[in-house]
């Protein structure tokens, strides 16, 4: 058995996503509606989403049916291949079996094509003719600029600034599928025109480009709001990662002792591992283990309060692990994981101790990538490479034999220039201060 790839056929595409709610033996802290102090009920949801979507959103049925021509896209390239990190394995002379889910083959390059087809799907099937939303590194912007030009609807982006001038050629993606993008803070909104006033040089934070988005759903009735992380559903159409892998690993004989992956809204980390929680939870010695940047360390620095989703306090009160909603991120060049926040599943996870989360500086996450790259030949996203540190990490000090599997949830192809400014030594460590993040929490909402 010294196969490298384990495929699985079209046909093994999952019929259903995977809702872990059910499955929890405790119960999610329900989002409050800022307001009236209350659990947010479907009609508060409805000016920026579509009806099917909140279903799924407040859904405590454990499997929704995924629609014939979200799987019929699908196929485009999914069932991913489950890697067998053999060449990494062999460099590191570890005992461990190094598994990785290739999530980088999918059109846009990232895991986040999975929820961006479902959700164009079920807006343009509620008659919707616009999306609007935020992107960081550009991944999800990429990948619902894909999604809307497949089901012919329009979609205005809001960049992260500091990601809109260091990542250009993402904004050269979401063009050809016919997106606009627009530098996040702008003054397209009341919301952004609020920041550049107060910060004329505002470099931008994914709160801040939601606020944006948000803002422009809601004053338009022909344009929803779509999100590439955070909330239930996002997750839950993730799934089709731990649920293939969990196909997979069964043709190998193996069950994971390790699942990894970077975390920042949640949702490739969120895609790879729900499907394992109940696993997890008769098999307390199984690891799950979520990575994130030191300079946005929501899960290892943050505390487990309610918060928005948000920097301009325009959404809904999400109980989870937050560094505030007004945190202003460094610009560390793994943007997508520069949120203030985490998922509520992926945070209440980890504050009944089911999942592990570690931080690391973006010099080591570097090194870890490079060696990946050299060894597996695959380039990865900066975004990816902190799992693979971990994973490294792991290998090199485990002595047993173990099955260890992490997500790779994108390819680096088009973070070249971050790559460079890493190996002409340009790059620099940095670590959010604890002062600095405990003044950002004096803003948390009282609830």
């Amino acid at each position: 058995m010294d196969n490298v790839k384990t495929l699985l056929g079209e046909g093994r595409i999952p019929h259903a996503w995977y809702n872990l709610v059910p499955d929890l033996p405790f119960s999610l802290p329900a989002p409050i509606h800022p307001a009236t102090g209350k659990p947010i009920s479907p009609d508060d949801l409805r000016p920026i989403f579509p009806l099917s979507l909140i279903k799924q959103e407040m859904s405590g049925e454990r499997w929704i049916e995924i629609p014939d021509k979200v799987r019929q896209i699908y196929r485009l390239w999914r069932p991913t291949p489950l890697r067998r990190a053999r060449r990494l394995e062999k460099y590191l002379k570890t005992k461990v079996r190094i598994y990785y889910k290739d999530e980088s083959v999918s059109p846009t390059g990232s895991h986040k094509t999975n929820t961006a087809i479902a959700q164009a799907y079920y807006n343009k099937e509620a008659g919707i003719k616009r999306l609007a939303t935020e992107t960081g590194a550009g991944q999800w912007g990429a990948a619902l600029s894909f999604a809307c030009n497949v089901f012919s609807l329009g979609c205005r982006v809001y960049m992260v600034k500091v990601s809109f001038h260091q990542k250009p050629f993402r904004k050269s993606m979401m063009r050809i599928w016919g997106s606009e993008i627009i530098a996040s803070p702008s003054n397209t909104t009341e919301s952004g025109r609020k920041i550049l006033k107060e910060e004329p040089d505002c470099q931008g934070s994914l709160g801040i480009a939601i606020s944006e988005a948000v803002e422009e759903a809601a004053k338009n009735k022909e344009t929803n709001y779509s999100l590439g992380s955070v909330l239930n559903h996002v997750l839950l159409h993730q799934t089709v990662i731990g649920l293939e892998t969990k196909e997979q690993l069964k043709i190998l004989k193996e069950a994971p002792d390790y699942l990894i992956a970077c975390v920042g809204g949640g949702s490739n980390f969120g895609g790879l591992v729900l499907p394992f929680v109940k696993d997890k939870l008769k098999k307390p010695g199984m690891r799950i283990i979520a990575v994130e940047p030191s300079a946005c360390p929501s899960l290892t620095k943050g505390i487990y309060e309610y918060d928005f989703g948000d920097t301009a306090s325009l959404t809904p009160l999400l109980k989870m692990f937050t560094l505030g909603h007004k945190f202003m991120p460094a610009g560390i060049h793994a943007g997508g994981l520069r949120y203030h926040g985490c998922s509520p599943l992926v945070s209440a996870l980890h504050d009944k101790k089911i999942i592990e989360a570690y931080a690391f500086q973006q010099l080591e996450v570097f090194e870890a990538a490079v060696l990946f790259a050299q060894t597996e030949g695959i380039i990865p996203a900066p975004e990816s490479a902190h799992a693979i540190k971990v994973a490294i990490d792991i290998a090199k000090k485990e002595k047993k034999s173990k099955c260890l599997v992490f997500n790779l949830s994108g390819h680096g192809f088009l973070d070249l220039a971050s790559y460079d400014k890493f190996l002409d030594r340009e790059l620099v460590n940095y670590a959010h201060p604890t002062e600095a993040i405990k003044e950002a929490l004096k803003d948390l909402p009282k609830v």
